[in-house]
């Protein structure tokens, strides 16, 4: 590192030009993540006296509570563009602002003026033999922010990764510099408990080989990546890269070998995690980290075919509307990429997009499957964005439904316990028909009677019939010759609304009902009513295809279902030899 070069100064001198060039009124952007330039903020802090009405604009801040404290409300002014837990209480009490707008578009704010900067605190890596320094980890709006601040002062550390990519600055665009040689901040996600893991067990099956995947920021949004490591060739594009994504490369499962933009290489903007995470990024040429404005471009993300976005939900209502920012007037995180790779999955060739988010709220009290979004609630997905919503209790396919298919979908997602409310709201306000039949089973375990078999020539996904199947079981019905309707029922039938309600809405306790899906490429279970209608009665049974020809490719066969009622264990049999019941 040359020490003789002048724009070298020790905090405390850096900190005091800040001071005495930042006037009344004057922008100051601080970088953001786990890229914080950590001694520039502690040194602020101890000056901050001396400032008068500057306002801070960070993204994502981390390790900065006490500088969000009241004593500063009269002295500084933070606005942020994501709510992270340190601004959340600032922003809550009117002591800090919040900003909504996709952090794709930030960058541009800065760039045009309309929020003009009057310096940016940043860091990066040392420079090399060139005299460019790297963002490393927080290349997002950070690099924007340093390219249109009037000064630019720059925490130096050797321990911030050296990241590929368009990811570097030249010192010469940079007035002061300061050494520091300290640890990242470091960021420890939680652990999924249960239901985030069978949500995410549900997410991973609608992520096919080939995949390029993102996974936004929470708990949840994560859950599927652990049941992801039996996939080939993934790919990833997305925002924010963490720890658990590591043992995917080292397995095999990501390769990056089938994308259709950037092909070989993870593209990312920012990481939060470990210090393996850091070490693991750093002069990796698999990685490239790109400014916000490209990695979170909607267009740019439906360039890579078959994108897979994940992203988490606070509340869903029964019309497929997704809030993901505020609890009611209560503004809790931000826009974030959220919209952006929701947008850029649904515009995707073979893309899909999936929100996730728990039944439940506030210790099972609260559904978060809801009539209508909470008064003060933010749209962040609309209707037409979303193909997929999952809880621990399913999955809700969407795209290019009826309202009333997607309320039956989602209220069949809800908790059992809030289905009954829901589905009167839904006749309330004629989402659905007024003499749809209300649900005869409360709450009772379905899981454990989901299975996927694989034979040689694909898989098909056997689970309990749903109160959301019977459009798809009319197109079932109406998809197969009147002889095999015939040989099946032994009389003609017409499918009327009644007769449909009679097949999907049945006691589990009493009765059981199975569907066997076909999982398709291009669609998965949306294509079940092209596979095979199964139909088991007082726990046993045998599963009975209605489109023998569609499921030649299988191979012919048959599969019995045992349930014990001491145990409530479901036992599978096969027996891969023999006929289908039914005829052509």
């Amino acid at each position: 590192m040359p020490a003789k070069n002048p724009k070298f100064k020790t905090v405390e001198e850096a900190i005091d030009r800040l001071i005495r060039d930042v006037r009344p009124g004057d922008r100051v952007f601080i970088g953001s993540g786990a890229g914080q330039p950590q001694l520039l903020v502690k040194g602020l802090m101890e000056r901050v006296k001396w400032l008068s009405d500057t306002e801070f604009f960070n993204t994502l801040a981390l390790g900065m509570e006490t500088f969000v404290g009241p004593e500063f409300t009269d002295i500084v002014h933070h606005n942020t563009f994501f709510i992270a837990p340190d601004l959340r209480k600032a922003v809550s009490e009117g002591r800090a602002d919040y900003t909504p707008i996709f952090l794709s578009q930030v960058p541009e704010l800065f760039k045009s003026g309309k929020i003009p900067l009057d310096a940016a605190l940043i860091q990066v890596s040392p420079p090399d033999a060139h005299g460019y320094c790297s963002f490393g980890i927080s290349v997002d709006v950070t690099k924007a922010a340093a390219e249109s601040a009037k000064m630019v002062i720059a925490e130096v550390n050797p321990q911030m990764p050296r990241t590929r990519g368009d990811t570097f600055i030249h010192v010469d665009d940079i007035d002061l510099l300061v050494e520091n040689d300290t640890p990242l901040l470091e960021y420890k996600f939680r652990e999924p408990d249960e239901v985030g893991r069978t949500i995410g067990r549900y997410a991973a099956q609608l992520v096919e080989d080939g995949s390029t995947v993102q996974t936004g920021i929470g708990v949840t949004s994560s859950a599927s990546i652990p049941f992801l490591k039996d996939k080939k060739d993934l790919g990833i594009h997305t925002e924010m890269f963490t720890d658990d994504l590591i043992p995917l490369m080292e397995t095999g499962a990501i390769t990056n070998e089938k994308k259709t933009l950037h092909r070989g290489k993870i593209v990312a903007s920012f990481c939060m995690g470990s210090r393996r995470l850091y070490d693991f990024v750093d002069d990796n040429p698999i990685f490239e980290f790109h400014p916000t404005e490209y990695t979170n471009d909607p267009f740019v993300i439906a360039k890579n075919e078959k994108m897979v976005a994940i992203d988490a939900a606070l509340e869903v209502d029964i019309t497929g509307q997704v809030c993901a920012d505020s609890l009611g007037y209560h503004f809790f995180s931000g826009l974030g990429g959220h919209a952006d790779f929701i947008r850029g999955a649904s515009l995707s060739k073979g893309g899909k997009s999936i929100i996730v988010l728990p039944s439940t709220a506030m210790n099972g009290k609260v559904s978060r499957i809801v009539s209508h979004l909470s008064e003060g609630a933010g749209v962040i997905a609309t209707r037409g964005d979303v193909h997929y919503v999952i809880t621990e209790w399913g999955i809700a396919y969407l795209h290019g439904k009826s309202i009333r298919e997607r309320a039956m979908a989602l209220i069949n997602i809800a908790h059992p316990k809030f289905r009954e409310e829901l589905l009167k709201v839904a006749k309330e306000h004629m989402y659905v028909r007024p003499d749809q039949v209300a649900l005869k089973y409360a709450s009772y375990d379905q899981k454990k009677y989901e299975m996927t078999m694989k034979t040689p020539k694909g898989k098909i996904y056997f689970r309990p019939i749903r109160f959301s199947d019977g459009p798809i079981i009319r197109e079932l019905y109406h998809s197969v010759s009147e002889e095999t309707i015939y040989t099946r029922y032994f009389t003609p039938l017409r499918m009327t609304e009644d007769r449909i309600d009679k097949l999907v809405n049945i006691d589990y306790r009493d009765e059981m009902r199975l569907v066997g899906t076909v999982w398709e490429e291009e669609d998965r279970e949306s294509r079940f009513h092209r596979g095979l209608y199964c139909r088991s009665c007082l726990f046993h049974g045998r599963i009975c295809p209605l489109d023998p020809r569609r499921l030649a490719k299988f191979g012919s066969g048959n599969f019995s279902l045992r349930v014990s009622h001491q145990s409530g264990k479901a036992k599978w049999g096969t027996r891969l030899q023999g006929d289908h019941t039914g005829t052509k």
